[in-house]
């Protein structure tokens, strides 16, 4: 099972038990107040996500490896097809 299924599995279990609370199809007998909070949950779970993701952007950024041997590689294959190009009469 790939990554993909698992999490399209978990949401649409999430899904049906949000639509049965809604619905009320269990006859639990809640109050209206917490059936105002289960309406909710969807852009509660939005938010919750949307911060999680944005936290762990900024923690692998904040300790992003800087490569400096492969900067250096990169800057000497610069330099030798600066001169290359020179040497066969283009001005840069």
């Amino acid at each position: 099972m790939t990554r993909l299924e698992k999490w399209m599995s978990t949401l649409l279990v999430l899904m049906l038990i949000w639509l049965c609370l809604v619905q009320d199809l269990l006859n639990l007998g809640y109050s209206k107040k917490f059936h105002d909070v289960i309406l909710s949950l969807p852009v509660y779970l939005l938010v919750t996500a949307g911060s999680y993701l944005l936290g762990t952007l900024g923690f692998r950024l904040a300790n992003f490896n800087d490569c400096e041997e492969a900067a250096q590689e990169l800057f000497m294959q610069i330099q030798e097809a600066q001169a290359d190009l020179s040497s066969k009469g283009l001005i840069l």
